[in-house]
């Protein structure tokens, strides 16, 4: 792992924005890359394409970590260049019907560690999974060779209220998870998906490491708004920093 991105796993401050795993659109990645630069995160990730990791490598010195549900297709990507690989999340299935159940991602697991035993590999544990599920599953994971375990929920989750509360109740699935994880594996967890500034700073105190976003920054078309919202989640992840034992 990168020295500075260890750094920030070990301060539990890492913020990454995720352009999306299917969004291969050279102009929207290279806008998320550049507001994850500019707006203070720690690393990007961006789907598993050579192309995009050029792209991205021309845009920023930050990490960059590119994401896919295959295997092989994370060899042409390392290959360009990037730092890191993570296998999910997979909220961009679930619509089509798509569901990855545990015997699966450890075998995909199993299978990408075998192609790239060297390169940093962080895996996502499927929401769909009770919740002792998503812990035995991380648990396996990590003796398969998993560096980051990350969590995903927000598309389980059905808001019932507008504003601070609307926000804890779409991020409950997440912290849940990030929660449960931590405590059972000695490998950084990454909590993601349905995050928010007011919602990261609970993931770090859940046990996180650091938190991973994207819909918050990746759905917006103003690129000053996307710097400001990459802003206001690192500024959130400081408030909570001084708090976490070293």
């Amino acid at each position: 792992m990168r020295s500075d991105l260890q750094r920030a796993f070990d301060t539990h401050s890492v913020l990454k924005i995720i352009s999306g795993l299917t969004n291969f659109d050279h102009q929207r990645v290279a806008a998320v890359v550049k507001a994850a630069d500019q707006g203070g995160a720690t690393f990007v990730d961006i789907a598993a394409d050579a192309d995009l990791v050029r792209l991205a490598m021309a845009q920023t010195t930050l990490p960059i970590c590119v994401s896919a549900v295959e295997p092989e297709a994370f060899l042409a990507p390392v290959a360009a260049g990037a730092d890191l690989i993570e296998i999910g999340n997979f909220d961009a299935f679930y619509a089509q019907g798509r569901r990855f159940e545990a015997p699966e991602v450890l075998e995909l697991t199993r299978r990408t560690r075998a192609l790239l035993p060297h390169i940093t590999l962080s895996v996502t544990v499927p929401h769909i999974l009770a919740l002792d599920e998503q812990v035995s599953l991380a648990e396996a994971l990590v003796e398969a060779g998993a560096d980051i375990i990350q969590t995903e929920g927000g598309t389980s989750s059905q808001p019932v209220h507008p504003g601070t509360l609307g926000l804890i109740e779409k991020a409950a699935p997440t912290l849940a998870a990030a929660h449960a994880i931590s405590r059972a594996v000695a490998i950084p967890v990454l909590c993601a998906s349905g995050l928010s500034d007011v919602t990261a700073p609970m993931a770090i105190a859940a046990g996180a490491a650091g938190v991973g976003v994207g819909s918050a920054v990746n759905k917006l078309d103003n690129p000053l708004a996307m710097v400001a919202v990459v802003r206001q989640l690192a500024e959130s992840l400081q408030t909570v920093r001084v708090g976490v034992a070293r």
